[in-house]
């Protein structure tokens, strides 16, 4: 298995891992941006409002729709560590199933509601049509974008985190040709800079469906595979759905800051919208890292390696520290000069309130790199009722700025929002991951070294043993490690 992470040094293979994810996350991001600065240079401040005012409604659908994706490739990447190539493929088809029925729940459902909860957000008059144009040409193409979520989930479950980014750059590019073309010289408006995300995201989607095909045979789902019984469905679930609802908490928490905001007119809507804009590209170098930390884990734990999981994420939350601070310091440091290629001239009050903050939030990013060290690496050991309940924090102190120093500091309080979120969801995730480490039992993987240790050499080898031949569920790996440890003397 040559993309295993269950070897080399920890920190090395995560940032390699990783680095690709970053290039993913950022690309992704700048296409965000390009449709942010397209709608607002030539459809004005009220449509990049519009898009805004759609951000927190997505989030609260979509966002379940792609973690729970996100969480089924998770006993994908187990299987892949512990060598279980039936339960590995079996994974696939279960997740396959659940991701076709829940786009297709999504679609339909989800068009029909959204003016009336545009509505419930107290989302300016001026913006409502606009709005609910834009999200619902997003939601009947979900399901382009919650496939290619998944199998570039599970692509990089099998530690392949390159081929997902070529496929997500070239999607991007057609993004990027298609939303000038549609919105600059067809003229279809918002609706169109939703089209262009869809199709771009429809396109990325095909070719990793054809890279699966043609290049990874372990992959490869047979009609036997396809025959998943309700326990298989049911793990998947176990592990999937506890983390869409945790997106779908944050995203309430979101809905608060978007109905607190939308009382505070277009103005202050579109200098958040912007900011949030260019926060995401220093989030998503974060966020990346977290993504490497839940799959090192995962497969680690298929391996049987306690020890190595101990190590890694330990350098991880090193590496996260040293990356916030730096973003930190770039935001506070240039922050007002980025915000200002969104918006065009004469729009100083928006400058002034989108710097604010990404100030505010940069001083703060810290905290949040350890909240997708830890997390992650909760969710990688298959454990997602810490990282739920982190969630619920999250949504506490989220609404609590919202709606409390949101009436009494008017921007200055929503603005506060995301750093109590952060704060409220570390001060359970740190002891947690501390008390999960702890419990992992000894193996014979590698020994804890320092940081700085700049070797390969470190790496001891682990401990095998055979799995039965029947494919095993993610959550029998365990039991089956320790039987075979146990006969083997270990």
């Amino acid at each position: 298995m040559p993309n295993a992470l269950t070897s080399g040094t920890p920190w090395r293979v995560m940032a390699r891992f990783a680095m690709p994810l970053l290039i993913g996350n950022v690309v992704q991001q700048m296409y965000h941006m390009v449709d942010a600065i397209v709608v607002g240079q030539h459809l004005g401040v009220d449509a990049l409002a519009a898009v805004g005012a759609t951000n927190s409604i997505l989030f609260l659908l979509i966002g379940f729709a792609q973690g729970m994706t996100q969480g089924f490739a998770i006993p994908t990447a187990q299987a892949y560590g512990a060598g279980d190539m039936k339960a590995l493929r079996r994974s696939v088809a279960a997740g396959s199933i659940l991701t076709a029925c829940s786009s297709l729940i999504l679609m339909i459902v989800a068009p029909l509601v959204i003016k009336a909860f545009l509505g419930l957000m107290r989302t300016p008059d001026e913006l409502i049509d606009m709005a609910a144009t834009f999200a619902t040409v997003n939601f009947l193409g979900v399901a382009a974008l919650m496939f290619f979520d998944y199998l570039s989930a599970i692509i990089r479950a099998t530690g392949d985190s390159r081929t997902p980014l070529v496929f997500l750059i070239l999607a991007c590019l057609v993004n990027i040709a298609l939303v000038i073309v549609f919105v600059q010289f067809l003229g279809l408006g918002i609706a169109g800079a939703a089209l262009a995300t869809v199709i771009s995201q429809a396109i990325s989607a095909l070719m990793c469906l054809a890279y699966l095909i043609h290049s990874i045979e372990v992959l490869h789902v047979g009609r036997s595979d396809w025959k998943v019984g309700g326990r298989a469905l049911a793990h998947q679930l176990k592990i999937g759905v506890p983390m869409g609802f945790q997106q779908s908490i944050i995203a309430i928490g979101a809905i608060a800051v978007q109905v607190s905001l939308n009382s505070l007119g277009a103005t202050a809507v579109a200098a958040y919208t912007t900011a949030n804009r260019v926060d995401g590209i220093a989030v998503a170098f974060l966020m990346s890292l977290g993504l490497a930390v839940s799959t090192f884990t995962a497969q680690n734990k298929g391996a049987g390696l306690s020890s190595r999981i101990r190590v890694g994420v330990r350098q991880a939350a090193i590496m996260s520290v040293c990356v916030s601070l730096l973003l930190g310091i770039m935001l506070v440091g240039f922050g007002d000069f980025i915000v200002r290629s969104f918006v065009g001239g004469g729009q100083e009050h928006v400058v002034s309130m989108a710097h604010e903050y990404l100030v505010v939030n940069g001083t703060m990013y810290v905290l949040l790199g350890l909240l997708f060290v830890t997390r992650s690496a909760l969710q990688g050991l298959g454990r997602t009722l810490i990282p739920t309940l982190a969630g619920t924090f999250e949504l506490s102190m989220r609404v609590a700025a919202a709606v409390v120093l949101g009436q009494s500091l008017g921007f200055e309080g929503i603005v506060l929002a995301n750093p109590l979120a952060w704060m409220g969801a570390t001060l359970l995730l740190i002891p947690s991951w501390i008390i999960a480490k702890r419990g992992l039992p000894q193996d014979a993987g590698i020994r804890e070294v320092p940081f700085a240790e700049d070797t390969d050499e470190v790496n001891l080898p682990a401990t095998s043993y055979e799995l039965p031949e029947e494919g095993i569920l993610a959550e029998d790996i365990t039991l089956a490690e320790e039987d075979a440890r146990e006969a083997l003397h270990v």
